[in-house]
């Protein structure tokens, strides 16, 4: 974060904050019948100074007072914060100047955080003005201008964001431009959405600051791994389901597991995934009772469908029908087909899998209740690798190394993250997997 700030996520932020959230709640006044005076317009803002206990209200203060301590021109301030508002409240309406109507938030602001500190006093604003930051913004911006103007009828739009950005406040000034693209339903084009992303993990911002409201532009919908960190399709799902999950039923699990996307992929693209391991599953041959071992092994027998008189091909495909029903409602025109099996890994992972079945062999899935041996779940893992795919069968293997706490040499883990190189896994996939099983000197 810039000047030694802590990152807004650090504090707690998921989503957008400040006056950027204030002026997305004020957008709601804009709304048929919606009242728009004044005094509806403050309740917003002392709606949001109450969030988390007041704790809100230090981020809302701070931007006010990072414009009002600014040399910008009524005009600037006026036409950015109609801009973000969707001119859903316009303070010269009202026979304010949006200086006053800032000044107004500033108490607002001021006001809930002495309930909780009656000597609280706002700290002298801190502008972000680093140059490199700054003019990362401007070009997009710039980048966006044609767009932005056309969506817009406020005169010079983009010329006052830019000199907010340049002459106020590069944080708040990049926020302000995502709120005019998002009141505007500016279309953002994937490329650009990403770079604004990562423009604003350098601010600091949680990634729903930018994602959350923005009308992006998707590529097509694929099972593809970019934009994955951590596990992830049917391994990923069987995780989920370890001891503890919290739905009324399996099928609202899958439901839920699926429509994550995280916010680098288009949405569908998990769905995609999953439904790719789990048709590669049933249309193998595999037997009933293999993709049932295989299923307790990764669950840990969190959901044990042979409990629950549910038979593990049966099972499979009310994962499939999930995944195909859910891809339907958010990318109508994708048609799942399973793309080509990479085969050349098979050998590699069959030989990690033999390597490591001694230690398996005496340990178990689940022992305090219908145990699963592990030299079952070795033999079933084979199968995947021989006669599904190698790339599934790993990560499944992986799975069940952390399942069963088997301990790793450095010199296996190696081999584990070149196999991980070759199967495209994201950076972070072993180390929220089997790290921690390393025996490291």
């Amino acid at each position: 974060m810039t000047q030694e700030r802590p990152a807004y996520y650090e504090l707690g932020y998921g989503t957008d904050f400040g006056l950027t959230a204030l002026t997305a709640l004020t957008e709601r006044l804009g709304l048929p019948g919606a009242d728009t005076g004044p005094a509806a317009a403050l309740k917003c803002a002392e709606e949001l100074a109450d969030g988390s206990e007041g704790e809100e209200a230090v981020e809302l203060g701070e931007d006010a007072r990072r414009l009002l301590a600014s040399e910008l021109p009524e005009r600037i301030l006026r036409t950015v914060w109609l801009a973000s508002t969707g001119n859903a409240f316009d303070p010269a309406d009202h026979g304010m100047t949006c200086r006053g109507w800032l000044e107004r938030i500033s108490e607002v602001s001021t006001a809930r955080l002495r309930q909780n500190k009656r000597s609280y006093a706002p700290p002298p604003v801190r502008p972000v003005r680093d140059a490199g930051l700054c003019q990362a913004v401007v070009a997009e911006l710039r980048a966006t201008a044609p767009a932005l103007a056309g969506a817009s009828a406020l005169p010079d739009l983009v010329d006052a964001l830019e000199r907010v950005v340049t002459g106020g406040d590069g944080d708040l000034g990049m926020r302000l431009f995502l709120r005019a693209l998002k009141a505007h339903a500016v279309p953002v084009p994937h490329e650009h959405y990403r770079r604004l992303l990562a423009l604003g993990r350098e601010f600091g911002f949680p990634a729903g600051a930018v994602h959350d409201g923005l009308h992006i532009v998707w590529p097509q919908v694929s099972a593809t791994r970019q934009g994955v960190s951590g596990d992830f399709g049917l391994s990923q799902l069987a995780r989920l389901f370890t001891a503890g999950w919290h739905y009324r039923t399996p099928r609202a699990a899958v439901e839920n597991a699926v429509t994550y996307d995280g916010y680098e992929r288009p949405p569908g693209s998990e769905a995609a995934i999953v439904w790719e391991d789990t048709r590669r599953m049933l249309d193998s041959g595999l037997s009933d009772d293999t993709i049932t071992v295989l299923w307790l092994a990764a669950t840990d027998r969190g959901y044990s469908i042979d409990e629950c008189g549910v038979g593990g091909r049966e099972w499979l495909e009310q994962i499939v029908e999930v995944c195909e029903q859910h891809l339907t409602a958010v990318a109508p025109a994708h048609f799942p087909v399973a793309s080509a099996v990479h085969t050349d890994t098979g050998d590699a992972v069959l030989r990690e899998i033999r390597d490591m079945a001694p230690l398996a062999a005496g340990k178990a899935i689940s022992p305090a209740f219908r145990p699963l041996e592990g030299t079952a779940v070795m033999g079933a893992l084979e199968q995947v690798v021989t006669r599904v795919d190698p790339d599934l069968g790993f990560r499944l293997f992986l799975r069940t190394l952390e399942v069963l706490q088997l301990p790793l040499t450095e010199e296996r883990y190696a081999r584990y993250e070149t196999l991980s190189s070759r199967f495209q896994y994201g950076e972070d996939h072993l180390l929220f997997s089997i790290d921690h099983l390393v025996q490291r000197s």
